[in-house]
């Protein structure tokens, strides 16, 4: 991260890299997500940039069945870094379901984001 890229600027820049980062607070030795200046529990300023595997465990999941669109889902995934995201699982996600993050890139050129895959030998 560079001395004027706000924390949420680097994290779309990895994103856009294909890769997911987050930061840890070495003073807690806790992840850190979503990007912060501070570290929320130490007050830490100077927290760590890292990049997770991008494997997980759904934690919660809901269906939204939007009036003439299709449905989607909505899930909680805990990261085995120690931190927890909200996004969507392709395929049909179930709590307790492991799944491997990816990058979505929008159609029409807006930030990047990570979706989650089913892991098939989960």
């Amino acid at each position: 991260m560079t001395q004027q890229e706000s924390p949420l600027a680097a994290y779309h820049r990895q994103l856009s890299a294909g890769q997911l980062a987050y930061q840890y607070d070495t003073q807690t030795a806790r992840a850190v997500f979503p990007p912060r200046v501070i570290g929320p529990a130490s007050g830490n300023p100077a927290l760590e940039w890292r990049l997770s595997a991008g494997l997980g465990t759904v934690h919660a999941v809901t269906v939204v069945h939007p009036r003439d669109q299709d449905t989607y889902n909505v899930v909680l995934v805990d990261l085995d870094e120690g931190f927890r995201l909200m996004s969507r699982v392709e395929g049909t996600p179930a709590i307790g379901k492991r799944v491997r993050m990816r990058v979505h890139t929008p159609a029409g050129g807006g930030a990047p984001y990570p979706v989650f895959d089913i892991e098939e030998s989960a």
